[in-house]
């Protein structure tokens, strides 16, 4: 495509995006908004004005008037020469009944203003005559409204305004809003275009970092500018966003890895102890016997699938009426009750440290089934390295607003570097992946803690491994 066309499509996207199209609509509101108040602006103040010029007169008038009652001509005619002589757009004029003028800054006036009274609009020429001497002064040409009469003494008086000002002051107010419009529109496209480009680019960067993962890179990101502004927000909630389906994608690859393995080994085992029954020639022992280790390894199938249904749907999110007010005391009591035998069993003593009343908001069947999970984990791996009998330790406090709760042991201990990586499905530390289990445990635990707003995490207890689950303990009763 030409440079044409290329610009012609771009300034096609501009037009239709939203800034563009609203900024066009508020300059058209302005500017009709902006014409209908500078006309009724100078509508208002010509008519003000004039309604002002028309009182002067008739002040004016009526005062002549009253002094042709008591003065003489002479009188009358200085102080009509005394007004007009003022400098303003007053009009004056003053004339025997004749007509001859007598004193005024008029030169000349039409007959009918003179022979019959009242208001009049007039082109006049302007300039200074005194009884009958013209001064050497240059005629002006004007327009004024006018109003004539006969004063009581005979004599022919007008006294008008010139409304040239009037008109130019509203010329001026049409030109200075013409040029003011004509400014805002130039403006306003500018400043429309100046933001749709700046909304584009912003969009154009969303757009190219979503064109980018969709061909298959996921570890791009919306870049920001650091202007914490609206984009800035929504381009840190993208990449949130995309950071939990880039780890949601590994963790989905790392599953189908371990699945391939967990999964295909004991179908193989049940596979070949099925064909190894259905030989000719086996006897009745090896059928009963294929038929135990089928049922061992359906349970295990069973055992590793309910595991990964109760992580899903605890990382599902649980409805409200899943619920409930708690007590996280007698929810880890139990589990330690439950449990007491079984680590005896093995050689393990359990100890425990719970404060009473921590309640909390959460689903005790969940709760309970991590708790389980973290002491079933600590009695399989919980033996002295070294040999000999062990401990593990279960405590439950509240500290602030959370319910902290431990499960320790004297085991070999987490890597630092895999304490995190162990809460992953089917991740397990044991290479060889011949132990029981399917590494779901502990994935089932992260699953539930984040499914009631808490962390988990490992440390260090020297020797062994200390889990710690904070829940949001629940308000206090008063």
């Amino acid at each position: 495509m030409s440079k044409v066309g290329l610009g012609r499509a771009r300034m096609g996207r501009v037009w239709r995006t939203t800034t563009v199209r609203l900024t066009a609509m508020f300059i058209a509101i302005f500017v009709g908004f902006a014409v209908v108040l500078l006309a009724v602006l100078a509508y208002q103040t010509s008519v003000r004005i004039q309604q002002q010029q028309t009182r002067a007169i008739e002040r004016e008038v009526d005062h002549i008037n009253l002094l042709s009652l008591r003065a003489s001509v002479r009188t009358v005619a200085f102080a009509v020469q005394r007004l007009a002589d003022r400098p303003g757009p007053g009009i004056y004029y003053l004339g025997d009944p004749t007509g001859t003028m007598i004193a005024g800054n008029v030169s000349s006036l039409p007959a009918a203003i003179l022979s019959e009274p009242g208001r009049y609009e007039l082109s006049y020429e302007r300039g200074l005559e005194i009884y009958g001497e013209v001064e050497d002064t240059p005629r002006m040409q004007g327009v004024a409204i006018v109003q004539s009469g006969e004063l009581p003494n005979g004599l022919r008086l007008v006294v008008g305004r010139d409304v040239g000002e009037r008109r130019g002051f509203t010329a001026i107010i049409l030109s200075t809003f013409w040029w003011g419009a004509l400014a805002i529109v130039i403006l306003s496209v500018v400043a429309g275009g100046l933001t749709a480009r700046y909304v584009l680019r912003r969009i154009d960067a969303i757009t190219d970092t979503s064109n980018k993962i969709m061909s298959g890179n996921l570890s791009e990101r919306v870049p920001l500018t650091g202007s914490d502004d609206e984009f800035d927000r929504v381009a840190t909630n993208l990449n949130a966003m995309l950071d939990r389906i880039e780890q949601l994608m590994a963790g989905l690859k790392q599953v189908t890895d371990n699945v391939a393995h967990d999964l295909k080994t004991p179908l193989t085992r049940m596979r070949n102890k099925a064909e190894a029954a259905l030989r000719p020639g086996a006897d009745r022992d090896v059928q009963i016997a294929a038929l135990e280790a089928t049922i061992t390894e359906s349970d295990h199938l069973i055992r590793i699938f309910s595991a990964l249904l109760l992580i899903a749907r605890a990382e599902a999110g649980m409805p409200t009426g899943a619920l409930s007010r708690i007590d996280a005391s007698e929810v880890v009591e139990d589990v330690v009750d439950l449990y007491t035998p079984v680590a005896e069993d093995e050689g393990l003593t359990v100890s425990t440290e719970v404060e009473p009343g921590l309640m909390m908001t959460g689903n005790r069947e969940l709760v309970g089934q991590a708790l389980v999970n973290l002491v079933e984990n600590a009695i399989k791996y919980g033996k002295p390295a070294q040999g000999g009998a062990g401990d593990i330790s279960v405590s439950a406090r509240r500290q602030d607003d959370w319910i902290v709760i431990e499960v320790a042991d004297r085991g070999p201990g987490i890597p630092e570097e895999s304490r995190s990586r162990v809460f992953d499905r089917f991740v397990r530390l044991e290479g060889s992946r011949t132990d029981a289990g399917a590494g779901l445990g502990l994935a089932l635990v992260a699953a539930v803690v984040r499914a009631h707003d808490g962390t988990v995490r490992f440390a260090d207890n020297d020797p062994g491994a200390k889990a710690i689950i904070s829940f949001p303990a629940a308000p206090r009763e008063n």
